[in-house]
């Protein structure tokens, strides 16, 4: 309806926003949201904490969050507010930037024959623990005056919500702290809020943050030095959660030794809240399972079986008497099923080849049934029938073209990467070593 609006009601609601923006007004309105709770996937319905809080809020509230957010998000990037390392909600940035750090110092780690101890943070109700004056103090600290953080400041207070089940709705309650669900501005002063962590911890210890997603790692041959910093690190990201009233989770917080080296060694003892943080084989960060080793069969096991669930939806579309067509069927079968395999395959795609193939089946299968073809039908001319490469090639493509994003991203902390010498030879010498990702590719260019 906003869209389709005439010029005169467009130049009207512009003068309501310029009459909220100069006289420091906020509608009362616009600060109430109703709730509608989702149950998440295989989890107990009787209790409430196991529902996802969907929040609707005013459309003409959402449409001058986005112009504000848009001159916020300048100021912070124009400025280098934000840390190199967190990489939420950004422009140019992605998932896949700190799947790649990750991977990146695995496997320099491999290639020198070092331990890597990486701790995978879990802070509970990140957004509803927001410290609203911690971020308006922020703000101050950024430089910012004048009608943004007023504005900001009628943005978060007086926050109300009722909660809708079918036709009901519960009372009204106050929301005293945190920001708003279904916000747009939110996310913006959430990774405002938080992007501090990143620097509490050593030089030693590197970490990256994807909105409330954090992970620290440290890289040695001594293992006692690889646990005094760690727990450096540890204490200083827990003394900081507890100053801006942020609570990291003891029992969801893991952490995973790779390491390649057959000779015993010990997993180090590192405390979180006087609590043991346990040592997992593999852990899922971001989407992508991790394993100890970095084989990802894993995630390329998980992967499969997510996929032929997914498969039972283009077998009961594929009946010949009343199903899609195959263009139809093709467009399904990249929504559902093609996409899981796309994500991250920039990352996993370093897997051995004979790991990598189990995804093959998945593809063949579902082109197969697309397109009408016999179980015998080669493999090739199904590529070919229906304009479709193959998974290799496809991870290529894909591989290639986030390449070429870093590099044409100035500010990408990976726009910049080169290997040293002393690496640079001791890959040319460990030939059975997977090199680093942005390696294969300076290979060629």
């Amino acid at each position: 309806m906003i869209k389709h609006l005439s010029i005169a009601s467009q130049n009207s609601i512009l003068d309501l926003y310029n009459r909220i923006w100069r006289e420091h007004y906020f509608p009362t309105l616009w600060q109430q949201a109703i709730i509608i709770p989702l149950l998440k996937p295989g989890k107990d319905p009787t209790n409430p904490s196991n529902y996802r809080p969907i929040a609707l809020t005013s459309c003409l509230c959402k449409l001058f969050e986005r112009m504000i957010n848009k001159r916020l998000i300048y100021y912070m990037e124009a400025k280098n507010h934000l840390h190199s390392s967190q990489s939420g909600f950004r422009t140019g940035r992605s998932t896949i930037d700190n799947l790649l750090a990750l991977e990146t110092d695995i496997r320099l780690a491999f290639l020198q024959r070092k331990h890597l101890i990486a701790i995978f943070f879990d802070i509970e109700k990140a957004y509803d623990t927001t410290w609203r004056y911690g971020i308006l103090k922020d703000l101050h600290d950024l430089g910012l005056r004048g009608n943004l953080p007023i504005f900001l400041n009628n943005f978060l207070q007086l926050r109300r919500f009722q909660v809708k089940v079918e036709s009901e709705f519960s009372d009204f309650f106050i929301q005293e702290e945190g920001v708003p669900q279904g916000s747009v501005l939110s996310v913006t002063l959430f990774i405002l809020k938080i992007n501090n962590i990143l620097k509490q911890l050593p030089t030693s210890v590197r970490g990256y943050l994807y909105v409330d997603d954090l992970y620290i790692s440290c890289t040695g041959t001594n293992m006692n030095f690889i646990q005094r910093q760690l727990q450096i690190a540890v204490n200083s990201v827990t003394q900081w959660c507890n100053n801006n009233c942020y609570t990291i989770s003891s029992s969801k917080t893991a952490a995973v030794h790779f390491c390649r080296k057959r000779s015993l060694h010990f997993d180090p003892e590192i405390k979180l809240n006087d609590e043991i943080i346990p040592f997992v084989n593999d852990v899922r960060f971001l989407g992508i399972t991790f394993d100890r080793k970095l084989t990802f069969l894993p995630h390329i096991k998980l992967l499969r079986k997510k996929c032929e669930k997914s498969l039972n939806i283009l077998k009961v579309l594929s009946i010949t008497t009343w199903g899609a067509d195959r263009d139809s069927m093709i467009k399904i079968y990249k929504a559902t099923v093609l996409s899981k395999i796309d994500y991250g395959c920039e990352i996993y795609g370093s897997a051995r080849k004979s790991v990598l193939q189990k995804l093959d089946p998945v593809h063949h299968t579902a082109l197969r049934l697309c397109s009408g073809a016999f179980r015998t039908s080669p493999v090739q001319s199904l590529y070919v029938d229906c304009s479709e490469p193959s998974l290799t090639f496809r991870r290529n493509i894909l591989s290639l073209k986030y390449y070429f994003r870093i590099k044409s991203n100035t500010c990408h902390p990976f726009h910049n990467f080169k290997l040293r010498l002393f690496l640079v030879r001791l890959q040319e010498a460990r030939k059975s070593f997977i090199p680093v990702f942005l390696r294969e590719f300076m290979i060629f260019f």
